[in-house]
């Protein structure tokens, strides 16, 4: 009786030998069953394939793989497809599947679920000893009652792999080169965009841009110098021509002795011209009515003189006529020191104004060479990624390029992958120590002999006097030599 008394492992041993027949008796015929069943069930044969996993072809320094994804994800997403109900109902209509559940108008979902059933895909495992991440290939396996169809099955599934996975990536590559294409397309818009605006920019601030800014720098101190010269030329002119006309002016007197007072008022004046063209230029307003004045008092010394003026004009002295040609020559020069001092002039205020205007054209610059160095670095790099995309599609087309290779073709099953006899052998011993141990536990949940002690002092409460051991179990284990271990009758007080 084991009841609710905790048991020890003597309690446990003393069960297991007696009803150690019983469990010797069921861990015979259990692999015995399960040896027979395998002779009763039908046969199943496995055939397999083993696909290898490739390296490109080609260096990826030279074509990028652009499917991207892992493998192992890749081969997930493939062996979904395969599986599905459109793959697997080409391959049972191919090879005409299921004829008798066809006969009896078995559902095409339920025939298509059935050779699911039938199929494995096992990734191969990488060496340890590589440290390697990257599949090395995986194993395909299909099943059936006839090993021929089942290395058929296998062949086509396997073909089914490559074609499917060579679909995949062109389809890929081709999407991602239309995809690239009209991006390239949008780029390019806002490059000839970018390139328009630059052209302009530079084209309405021509010579003012930053790279021309040394330039302007160089030319302005050019400038400068050839306004120096001019000036220096100009004041020089000025001068001679003063000298010159004072000059004049004495031999003029000697030769007109008859108004010695407007020829010295004259000589006056002109010497004060003189001294103005050397501080200020042509037009500066004193000069201008000194001159005026000065041409309004030879007008009257003409005028005072008559036709006297002419005929002492006409008997001028050599060295008279060489001074008025010499004044006459001195005022041509400072016209044209004049003009080019106002060309210089002009000039050095155009690249001034360059120079002031160049820090707020420099900032515009930098903007539109930025915004067209960001869209032509864009559109290089939409570029290069179709390019190469182009280029991996056309590779794909090429059969030496295919990612996956059968190493070995789908074999023709020699023995039944089920029933396996060893497993069912060990199933059934399994099974029959299982039922051995419930029908021992059964056996003594339903026993309520008071075997030891223990028990009477658990289930009766009274202490044990003596115990008498069965006369039977005395026997018996006198004859073996070993100690009372039988039913035996226990005295209690």
């Amino acid at each position: 009786m084991i009841g609710h008394r905790q048991l020890t492992m003597e309690d446990y041993s003393a069960i297991i030998r007696r009803h150690k027949r019983t469990l010797i008796l069921l861990a015979v015929l259990g692999p015995a069953v399960g040896y027979l069943l395998c002779f009763v069930l039908p046969k199943e044969y496995t055939s397999q394939t083993t696909i290898l996993v490739e390296q490109p072809a080609v260096s990826p320094t030279y074509v990028t793989d652009i499917s991207g994804g892992d493998l192992k994800q890749r081969l997930t997403t493939l062996q979904e497809q395969i599986l599905s109900r459109s793959r697997l109902e080409a391959i049972i209509n191919k090879f005409g599947l299921y004829p008798q559940e066809r006969k009896q108008q078995a559902s095409m979902e339920a025939l298509v679920d059935h050779l699911r059933r039938k199929i494995v895909v096992t990734p191969v495992k990488p060496m340890a000893e590589s440290n390697s991440t990257q599949l090395p290939g995986f194993v395909i396996k299909v099943s059936d009652r006839d090993p021929a169809l089942a290395q058929k099955m296998c062949n086509e599934v396997a073909l089914v792999f490559l074609s499917e996975n060579q679909r995949v990536k062109h389809d890929q590559s081709a999407g991602t080169t239309v995809f690239l294409t009209k991006q390239l397309e949008d780029a390019k818009a806002k490059l000839d965009d970018q390139d328009a605006k630059l052209a302009a920019f530079k084209a309405h601030y021509v010579g003012m841009l930053p790279d021309e800014q040394q330039a302007n720098l160089n030319l302005l101190a050019g400038l400068n110098t050839q306004l120096d010269a001019a000036t220096q030329a100009l004041s020089r002119a000025q001068q001679d021509k003063s000298f010159t006309e004072s000059m004049l002016a004495q031999q003029a007197g000697a030769q007109s002795a008859d108004n010695p007072s407007a020829q010295k008022q004259l000589a006056e004046m002109q010497g004060n011209l003189s001294a103005l063209l050397a501080k200020y230029t042509e037009d500066h307003p004193d000069v201008i009515r000194l001159r005026q004045s000065i041409a309004d008092l030879k007008e009257k010394m003409v005028s005072s003189q008559g036709g006297a003026t002419t005929t002492a004009t006409a008997l001028d002295t050599p060295e008279v006529q060489q001074l008025r040609s010499q004044v006459h020559q001195y005022d041509v020069t400072i016209k044209e020191k004049t003009a080019q001092q106002r060309d210089v002039q002009r000039q050095i205020a155009l690249y001034q104004s360059r120079l002031q205007t160049s820090p707020n054209v420099e900032e515009q610059y930098k903007v539109l060479t930025r915004d067209h160095e960001s869209a032509a670095n864009f559109y290089n790099d939409l570029l290069k990624k179709r390019s190469e995309s182009a280029m991996f599609s056309d590779m794909n087309h090429q059969a030496e390029s295919a990612e996956f290779r059968i190493l070995d073709s789908a074999n023709l099953p020699e023995g039944p992958s089920f029933p396996n006899p060893l497993y069912f052998s060990l199933g059934g011993l399994a099974a029959g120590l299982a039922l051995g141990v419930g029908i021992m536990g059964l056996r003594e949940l339903r026993d309520k002999t008071l075997r030891t002690e223990e028990d009477v002092e658990f289930f009766l409460q009274l202490p044990t006097l003596a115990n008498i051991p069965s006369v039977e179990g005395a026997r018996r284990h006198a004859a073996s030599g070993k100690g009372t271990d039988g039913p035996r009758l226990v005295a209690s007080a």
